[in-house]
């Protein structure tokens, strides 16, 4: 009979960690989803950044890279 109690422990130990990791699991889902979706509003600032320096870059006059007068 302490067999079946031994084993009856066991598997009560195990159903615990289960729900414990079920729930670890869906909290990570949970921010890795928030942190994905950061990462893309993040992607598309740095790409609208870029754009609006790439339009400020065309509209200086002369060449972009000239040194100033003083050198």
């Amino acid at each position: 009979m302490t067999d079946v109690n031994a084993l009856s422990e066991r598997i009560d130990t195990l159903e615990m960690r289960l729900a414990y990791q079920d729930v670890t699991i869906e909290t990570l889902n949970q921010t890795i989803t928030a942190q994905w979706t950061e990462i893309d509003r993040l992607t598309r600032q740095v790409a609208e950044l870029k754009e609006r320096v790439r339009e400020a870059e065309s509209n200086v006059p002369g060449p972009a890279n000239e040194p100033p007068p003083h050198y």
